[in-house]
């Protein structure tokens, strides 16, 4: 009998309407177990660590994201799979910072949750919920068949440092342009195991730091000089996201690239990612990034935004030196990006 812990976060999942005042509100675990009942008829031991009280995830925080990895580990060999339920709007957040945050994963984390509450009669909680216990549970060989940090959402399986939520209407409110989905869910769940993470030889290793000194700058038509001096001047900042256009391209106008070199001298990290959800960053393919890549700013190739944060904020808590900070950022640590 598989045994998965279910980790209830909050979320629109676990919401209800309050009728005094007409917006959403926080129930407990047991009003949402109460909606599913065929969760007894997975046949799973299934047990809940709960929040308490529920958390929105626009309040989702670096030292959650800790927490939750903690809560983990201190389960880990007791479970077989795990099942984060949380809110839709940061759920790529906390799990690319998760992926980051447990090293050497061997067994799945499936964060999962829904676009309607769950006592709405059109939910897409009941489906969400159940596919994602089920795939937590999925064992093949003795072994895992995702042994990964993923989202699940409207029957689809997304490596979560590869996902990001794009619609907040529909269903289907992650994609992952970047890579293909690990799994979907029909009346089977057909999973595709050649873009799934092989099972590490070493034991988990659970990080406990995230370093949250990181700035984004995203560059468009008319930035002022004092709108990137008021991100690169930030105090205490340790490295920004410099969101461009297209390939990684950016304006060429001499005030701006002069800002840039004088943050890099002054020790501030620059990674280049763009602003487009699909495609990849190749500094120097275009004339406008030419000067990026001779000043040194870093490439993030075709990594997410979400991704590019919590790796920056889990790096920058290591304390890597520059030039081996600068290395990991271009290395595929959890299958986030794509060389080449």
């Amino acid at each position: 009998m598989p045994r998965i812990l279910i980790i209830y976060t909050g979320g629109t999942v676990g919401m209800v309407m309050d009728a005094a005042t007409g917006a959403l509100k926080p129930i407990g675990f047991k009003e949402i177990r109460d909606n599913i009942p065929e969760i007894v008829k997975l046949g799973y031991e299934v047990e809940v660590h709960a929040f308490n009280p529920p958390m929105d995830s626009s309040n989702m925080h670096p030292d959650v994201w800790v927490e939750l990895a903690g809560i983990i580990e201190k389960n880990y060999e007791a479970y077989d799979g795990f099942v984060i339920l949380h809110g839709s709007d940061t759920m790529a957040f906390t799990a690319s910072a998760l992926s980051f945050l447990l090293e050497n994963l061997s067994k799945p984390v499936i964060l999962t949750g829904s676009q309607l509450p769950i006592g709405e009669i059109r939910t897409d909680a009941k489906e969400n919920i159940i596919t994602a216990l089920e795939i937590a549970a999925a064992r093949k060989g003795g072994k895992a068949l995702v042994p990964e940090v993923c989202i699940y959402f409207d029957y689809q399986l997304f490596r979560g440092n590869r996902s990001k939520k794009y619609n907040a209407e529909k269903f289907e409110a992650f994609y992952s342009m970047n890579y293909p989905p690990l799994a979907e869910a029909g009346i089977t769940i057909k999973y595709q195991r050649q873009f799934i993470l092989k099972h590490p030889e070493a034991g988990l290793k659970v990080h406990r730091r995230m370093d949250p000194s990181v700035g984004v700058l995203k560059v468009f038509p008319g930035i002022t000089p004092a709108t990137v001096e008021a991100v690169l001047g930030t105090p205490g900042i340790r490295a920004v996201i410099l969101e461009t256009f297209g390939s990684g391209n950016a304006t060429t106008v001499p005030w701006f690239l002069a800002a840039l070199r004088a943050a890099i001298k002054r020790g501030v990290l620059v990674i280049d990612i763009t602003q487009c959800d699909g495609g990849a960053v190749e500094l120097g393919r275009y004339e406008t990034s030419i000067d990026l890549k001779e000043m040194g700013v870093v490439s993030g190739h075709d990594m997410t935004f979400e991704a590019t944060l919590a790796k920056l904020m889990f790096l920058l808590a290591q304390k890597h030196s520059r030039v081996r900070l600068k290395e990991l950022l271009e290395t595929s640590l959890r299958g986030e990006l794509t060389i080449g």
